[in-house]
């Protein structure tokens, strides 16, 4: 598990917000998912493993792995080499060739999928990955209608958006017509009034039954569902519940599509989460841990029995770029990095092992954390004013003065030296699956000193 150690420290001269990059970045760069305005973004210079810095040299443990999706860690030393070959090689070539990098990554990760997943559409990223999985269920099925859960995120283009449950659709509405939303479990908040996790489990089964129900199950093209909840706060279902899922789509012939764009590829502590549970889907969306985002990659993973449906029928879709010989020859690289070097393994180890027991802990200490919730390297703390009534220590969608515990919380992280994934009233601890326990440890003390200012807030 071991990576090179951290170059020289970068010169401090205090200089960051002068510097060249900084101007062209405010002039000219448009970033997502924010008010232009209000931005002072961080320059990163450089990272590596699991730490990151910017031009002053003032250096963050990656709690957030940037976007959950640096599963390897920074500046993996196997991964750039592939690409630098790759490069070398074949920089591009149209979809409709064959080529090296693209067939192996293919057989590469239809070999740790589940089932008979054995064939692999490629796209440039998770969003496109759950577009393209929609419209081969649809085709698959000849029905339109999708049921997507409300606490969800499936990227940011129309169709992925209108899927996504959480407030960030709002803005891009009216969207794709045939979405349905249903509530799944989350026994912390319960939709069912439930008590205990078999409660929850078996109340959600019941409320989608009713769903489909209610909407008619033979117009009914897909489920789609994050097998672990990721964005919208490390759900983990109960036990039974992917398996009920799986048995009320087989029941009604509609396709169960698991969104792993984020809990795949080692983040739950398995190759896919679903595998935690032994439930395999139908289609697979996966992005991020392929190849941890070193070159842009998604994809669908597709059973043998939905494929054949368009072993005689044109697929309606397609990118310039769809197996695009870089980004496979990175995922190529990747998906052999998890096995030589035993990071799922190690995922495991750190979410029984180090994560999970440090927050547990932390959980007692500070009376701001209502629940502690995760597997694998992928975990959250809930926070709240007050245990007994689970109110937020933030509201709903809160922006503003309105969110101000969780920006004085992030940012004492960061004056500290972890850089935090927050969402909502909630603290993520996802760091790169190869943190050390040493660093993971250090990090969490941080988060466990800076919690403090959480602590403030809480009224009963």
């Amino acid at each position: 598990m071991s990576l090179p150690k951290l170059p020289p420290e970068p010169v401090r001269d205090g200089s960051a917000h002068e510097s060249a990059a900084y101007r062209n970045d405010r002039t000219h760069v448009f970033h997502s998912w924010s008010a232009q305005a209000a931005l002072e973004p961080v320059v990163v210079a450089g990272a590596l493993g699991s730490r990151f810095w910017d031009e002053s040299g003032r250096t963050w443990l990656d709690f957030s792995s940037q976007l959950v999706n640096v599963n390897v860690g920074h500046q993996h030393p196997k991964l750039i080499a592939a690409i630098k070959e790759q490069a070398d090689k074949l920089c591009t070539v149209a979809p409709y060739h064959a080529n090296e990098a693209t067939s192996e990554a293919a057989r590469l990760i239809a070999e740790v999928a589940p089932g008979e997943l054995n064939k692999v559409f490629f796209t440039n990223g998770g969003a496109e990955a759950v577009e393209n999985a929609i419209r081969i269920a649809r085709h698959h099925t000849g029905r339109h209608k999708v049921l997507a859960a409300y606490r969800s995120y499936h990227g940011a283009t129309a169709g992925a958006l209108t899927l996504t449950g959480d407030p960030r659709r709002w803005g891009a509405e009216p969207g794709m017509p045939g979405v349905v939303r249903f509530w799944g479990p989350y026994l912390y908040r319960s939709a069912f009034h439930a008590t205990t996790l078999e409660e929850e489990c078996g109340r959600a089964l019941s409320h989608l039954s009713d769903v489909l129900m209610m909407e008619g199950p033979h117009t009914v093209a897909a489920v789609v569902l994050e097998t672990v909840v990721g964005g919208n706060g490390i759900l983990v279902p109960p036990d039974g519940y992917l398996r009920g899922v799986r048995e009320l789509c087989d029941k009604h012939g509609i396709v169960m599509i698991a969104d792993e764009v984020m809990s795949g590829f080692g983040r739950c502590g398995e190759w896919f989460a679903v595998n935690r549970w032994d439930v395999t889907p139908d289609l697979i969306t996966f992005a991020k841990g392929v190849n941890c985002g070193y070159v842009p990659l998604g994809g669908v993973i597709i059973s043998e029995r939905v494929a054949e449906t368009f072993a005689h029928r044109v697929f309606p879709g397609g990118l310039t770029y769809s197996g695009h010989p870089l980004a496979c020859a990175a995922a190529v690289a990747c998906i052999n990095i998890y096995k030589e070097e035993r990071i799922i393994e190690h995922a495991r180890h750190l979410g029984e092992d180090v994560i999970g027991p440090a927050l547990e802990a932390i959980q007692q200490r500070h009376p701001s954390v209502g629940e502690v919730r995760g597997v694998g390297v992928f975990w959250a703390l809930e926070l709240v004013r007050n245990r007994q009534t689970r109110e937020p220590l933030v509201p709903f969608n809160a922006s503003g003065s309105a969110n101000a515990p969780m920006a004085e919380l992030a940012g004492a992280c960061k004056a500290r030296g972890v850089w935090p994934f927050t969402s909502s009233n909630r603290l993520h601890v996802v760091p790169p699956l190869t943190i050390s326990d040493e660093d993971a440890r250090e990090g969490l003390a941080i988060i466990d000193e800076a919690l403090s200012i959480a602590d403030r807030y809480v009224s009963g």
